[in-house]
């Protein structure tokens, strides 16, 4: 057998294997944007989406066959290449990429972590921007998440302009259909773009800034007939000034775990609130950044009414987290 066929059936055993265990890795990918979102959720991180993607085996033999300088690219496939499992995170700002970031590296083993935005800049240049990490769960997570043990995942963090500019840049040079003489002002014009939507970035966390600074700090304005999502935005807003935005569906849901436990208007919440000594919960909760103002107002409520609050139908989804929680709000501090 030739040199070259001694070389492509590694390759080729190597794709065999991968097809044998994608039907796993499908099942693994699901657990792992759900464990990503139940991470970003649990501690108040604001996002647009988490989603995921088990790589085609069509795909993997493509990159398993690439070549360099006439020589295999990768000896080992099923180990060299680590975004069989993909997941992307798509955040508003661009301090939220790096909580996210510092929040997997919290909660994950972190096997690499790549900021591809900080490589270009410190190039010079303006162009693709992302957050590239690699990660596997910490040993003792196997029976919490027994599908994940031994599968890596490559998640891609981004704010949803540089989302928007690496899927454009990508479908036009994929589709590979520019004239050669256009190439140039192609090139020209992604990296002016680029730059543009770097702006926009700064701008969109100063216009976020803003907003969160001018916040109402009374409930003079507030119809308190009932309690809505956007009321509740408000109301948190203005209570918890120095905290984070929260996902927007997450307001529309703490306001249905407050109907649960009957309070009924932002006036009720407001003298609720009174009784908990806000200082002490973040001292106990040790948030590592600033937590979402859901996740603030989900712990008060936690501190107040305790095991009630974790047995609420509301939070059957999440109850080994919050009774953690609860453990420790409840130790006493020295």
């Amino acid at each position: 057998m030739s040199g070259p066929e001694n070389q492509a059936e590694p390759v080729r055993e190597a794709v065999r294997a991968y097809a044998a265990r994608q039907p796993q890795l499908v099942a693994a990918t699901a657990g792992w944007v759900t464990l990503i979102r139940t991470l970003l959720d649990d501690a108040g991180i604001d996002y647009l989406s988490v989603t995921g993607r088990t790589k085609s085996v069509a795909s993997f033999s493509a990159k398993a066959n690439r070549t360099q300088e006439g020589r295999p690219m990768y000896a080992d496939p099923l180990q060299e290449v680590t975004d069989q499992i993909g997941v992307r995170v798509i955040t508003y700002v661009h301090s939220d990429v790096a909580a996210v970031a510092e929040l997997l590296d919290e909660e994950l083993s972190i096997l690499d972590d790549r900021d591809l935005g900080e490589e270009t800049a410190r190039a010079g240049r303006f162009g693709y921007a992302s957050r590239h990490l690699l990660v596997r769960t910490e040993a003792g997570d196997d029976e919490q998440h027994p599908e994940l043990v031994g599968e890596r995942a490559s998640v891609q963090v981004r704010t949803v302009l540089q989302h928007a500019w690496a899927e454009f840049e990508h479908d036009i040079r994929y589709k590979g259909n520019v004239p050669e003489d256009a190439a140039a002002d192609l090139d020209r014009r992604f990296t002016l773009a680029a730059g543009l939507i770097e702006l926009a970035d700064r701008e969109f966390a100063t216009i976020r800034e803003r907003i969160q600074a001018a916040a109402p700090g009374t409930l003079a304005e507030l119809d308190a007939d009932h309690i809505v999502g956007q009321e509740l935005a408000t109301f948190l807003a203005g209570h918890y000034s120095d905290a984070g935005w929260s996902h927007t569906d997450h307001y529309d849901w703490i306001a249905g775990l407050l109907a649960q436990l009957g309070i009924d208007t932002v006036d009720d919440l407001a003298d609720l609130l009174t009784s908990v000594d806000a200082d002490a919960v973040i001292r106990r909760m040790g948030y590592r950044y600033p937590a979402g103002a859901v996740r603030r107002l989900d712990d008060a409520l936690l501190a107040i009414f305790g095991e009630q609050y974790v047995t609420l139908e509301g939070n059957s989804h999440r109850v080994p987290l919050l009774r953690a929680r609860l453990e420790k709000l409840s130790t006493p501090e020295g």
